[in-house]
């Protein structure tokens, strides 16, 4: 279970304290299953988290990064926002998990970000959410797309990019050694070819340790992530191959300097190796005022393990300082 906290009560000491807010907290929030439309006649599936109470309150977007879904790991988030006091909506992507979408697996980053920003959509028409107060939380990928809707989406108020995506292109660098790099295009451009027959697109498995098999991730700690004990048919071990392309050409890391005046928080793990560290620091000092930045310890998967108390504090924090008190009641009114 989340830590219970509203907003006022600091996690950790080395956590600045919160803003002025009322240490109070709703003692039951309701968990919902809705669905957003998107574009195409999709649905997200989607949960919807409203902690008990009358009056619009603040509220947070959320979703998770490469090929994976709201039951990898980040509900824990979720809970731990509305037990402060936010509404907490979490999508799936399309073609994942409870989402439509006839090509499952098949993840195209800017058809993501679009979808999101119908999800905004959806939060802002909730009579239970004050449409000028909501902040936005992305992780890996997923972290990327809030730096590219931080700086597009005046409608946020905030947001939080926990081990974001900066580069496709310097990722695949560290990730994919010299020798291995023309066997991978030369795939690309068969996958290409075979569409262009009206074959589907060719598929490759989202983790395996085997160097033999085609697959977007090798290392233990992700093949521990993804394989993790998940409800039966919502997830499986395969994506497309253009997946892993448009991944490689994803650079999110050039809107970093464009999300100010939105204030933007950067979760960042030292060791991590999969969105890079490094990647991550620099593009945070490319970043304008007002931005803070949460050093953890461990590796990119840790914020989700034994970091989630620092991480889910962090942005437990800048929520509240940036959205408001949520018990505080709104004079919004919300048309019909």
């Amino acid at each position: 279970m989340p830590s219970v906290k509203a907003c006022g009560e600091a996690e950790n000491a080395s956590i600045a304290p919160m803003t002025k807010a009322a240490v109070r907290r709703p003692d039951v929030v309701r968990k919902i299953d809705v669905t957003v439309p998107a574009e195409g006649g999709i649905d997200l599936g989607a949960w919807l988290f409203v902690p008990e109470g009358a009056g619009a309150r603040p509220a947070v977007t959320m979703a998770h990064g490469f090929a994976g879904t709201r039951e990898h790991g980040i509900e824990r988030f979720a809970q731990a926002f509305a037990a402060a006091g936010f509404v907490v909506l979490v999508h799936d992507h399309r073609n994942f998990g409870t989402s439509g979408g006839d090509l499952r697996g098949d993840i195209d980053p800017w058809r993501q970000v679009a979808d999101w920003r119908r999800a905004i959509s959806y939060l802002e028409a909730r009579p239970e959410v004050d449409p000028t107060r909501i902040g936005l939380w992305g992780t890996s990928y997923a972290g990327g797309h809030a730096l590219v809707l931080g700086a597009t989406d005046r409608r946020l108020r905030c947001i939080v990019a926990q081990v974001p995506t900066i580069s496709g292109y310097e990722q695949g660098l560290r990730r994919i050694s010299p020798d291995a790099l023309p066997t991978l295009e030369h795939a690309f451009d068969d996958d290409e070819r075979a569409q262009l027959r009206g074959e589907p697109p060719r598929r490759q498995a989202v983790v395996n340790a085997d160097p033999s098999v085609p697959a977007a991730y090798r290392s233990q700690d992700a093949i521990d992530f993804y394989l993790q004990s998940l409800p039966a048919g919502l997830w499986e071990n395969e994506i497309t191959l253009r997946s892993t392309r448009a991944a490689r050409m994803y650079e999110p890391g050039n809107w970093i300097a464009r999300v100010s005046p939105t204030p933007l928080l950067m979760i960042v793990a030292r060791d991590d190796r999969m969105t890079v560290a490094d990647l991550a620091l620099a593009a945070y000092e490319r970043a304008q005022e007002p931005k803070r930045l949460a050093l953890i310890a461990g590796g990119h998967f840790d914020p989700y393990l034994d970091q989630f108390s620092l991480a889910e504090g962090a942005a437990t924090e800048w929520f509240c300082e940036h959205l408001g008190d949520p018990l505080r009641r709104s004079s919004v009114i919300h048309r019909s």
